[in-house]
């Protein structure tokens, strides 16, 4: 099993040397269940139903994890089913490739029985990524495979961080896909013409990145959603908001979130709305849903959550 993550705050900055903070969403899964069968390699997932042999180029990754798992076990010629469930959406920026490598590594490892490092789950759920996504930032699979938010500096190590936040985050879908290549491309053409307010426009989301680490060890769920506010601010004048995208957001604010941005590439995908409590978030999920996202997901956040493998 693994979960979705989010962007709480960092998005773009992140790849001019700025932190970023990923957020886990245990409440959005993914399942891999393996099971032993008389004959053959099986898989049944969304995308796909039949053996394994069989797997298209769109599950590029999967076919190179699940590849490189059975050299390491000696395990080509044992037979099993592997079925993949998932609530994540693809393509919104909620880390679902990440998710899927994550839990069908823990659950190869489980079939196979042999003890699984932390440090070895992302180094092989990385193997997918790859395929998937080239240059994987690392971020989405430590977020999948934890229980805490997961603070990110780039070339530097992946850790996790103090989190005594009590509140409810609503993840809206705003119908549009993200266009997170698109968005970090205009980024840099706007970096190139405008170069000293862009720096400047990133350093400050760092700073704000900085802060956001402090809201959540200290549970200031106040300052966050400012915080958040001030994030999305900086990333709509880098124009990699949308209008889609700037609605809904407003349509939270004014149904009582304390904060609400977009999270991930921008140009469309998913936003965040910040909520101090479960009827507040949900009449935040009620109004956005009112006016266009096509889905929505609450998470709760209790403080003193521990780190996990």
């Amino acid at each position: 099993m693994s979960h979705a993550k989010i962007i709480l705050i960092g998005d773009h900055s992140v790849v001019y040397g700025q932190p970023a903070i990923a957020l886990p969403l245990p409440s959005v899964n993914t399942h891999v269940v393996m099971t032993s069968i008389p004959s053959g390699q099986t898989l049944s997932s969304r995308y796909f139903d039949g053996p394994i042999a069989q797997l298209n180029h769109h599950l590029a990754g999967v076919v190179a994890l699940i590849t490189a798992l059975l050299d390491r076990f000696h395990g080509h010629d044992v037979p099993f089913h592997m079925a993949i469930t998932s609530d994540l959406p693809a393509e919104r920026g909620m880390g679902s490739s990440a998710a899927v490598a994550v839990a069908i590594t823990r659950a190869m490892y489980a079939f196979f029985d042999r003890p699984l490092a932390r440090e070895t789950l992302l180094a092989t759920a990385g193997i997918a990524e790859k395929v998937t996504h080239g240059h994987p930032s690392g971020i989405d699979a430590a977020t999948a495979s934890s229980a805490t938010p997961i603070w990110l500096l780039p070339h530097q190590i992946i850790t996790q961080i103090p989190f005594n936040l009590e509140g409810y985050l609503v993840i809206a879908d705003s119908g549009v896909k993200g266009q997170t290549g698109q968005a970090v491309a205009a980024v840099a053409r706007r970096k190139t013409v405008f170069p000293q307010a862009t720096t400047q426009q990133l350093e400050t989301l760092g700073q704000l990145t900085y802060a956001a680490r402090d809201a959540l060890k200290t549970g200031a769920i106040t300052k966050l959603g400012q915080l958040l506010n001030q994030g999305q601010a900086q990333l709509a004048s880098l124009g990699v908001s949308s209008p889609e995208l700037d609605r809904l957001i407003q349509v939270a604010l004014q149904a009582g979130a304390l904060g609400a941005k977009l999270t991930g590439g921008g140009m469309g995908g998913c936003l965040i709305a910040l909520c101090d409590s479960a009827a507040s978030a949900q009449r935040v999920k009620d109004a956005v849903l009112a006016a266009g996202a096509t889905a929505t997901w609450t998470e709760a956040f209790h403080h003193s959550k521990e780190a996990s493998k």
